[in-house]
């Protein structure tokens, strides 16, 4: 397995309910497929460095994971295809 970190900016119009619903459905992913969630981070509402879609802040979520190497690629569908999530990332750490 190898060590995983995602960083996923939520639409600031979601309320903590939601924030926590899609997060556990990202959790849920990531366990579905067999990987490991470490840490998740909840970095709260920030404003974006540039306006994206005429949103000027975001909810920002950081999630680190271990899991095979195909988890990412099932991952970054999941982000694409849920709506509220304005940009993603996963990055593959380093030992």
């Amino acid at each position: 397995m190898r060590n995983y970190e995602t960083i996923f900016i939520l639409h600031p119009s979601f309320d903590e309910e939601a924030v926590k619903a899609a997060v556990d459905k990202f959790k849920g992913v990531i366990e579905t497929e067999g990987g490991i969630v470490d840490n998740v981070d909840l970095w709260g509402k920030r404003r974006l460095a540039y306006e994206i879609d005429k949103v000027n802040e975001g909810i920002y979520v950081l999630v680190n994971f271990q899991a095979e190497p195909e988890l990412p690629k099932e991952l970054d569908r999941i982000f694409r295809i849920t709506d509220g999530v304005i940009r993603h990332i996963i990055v593959k750490l380093d030992k």
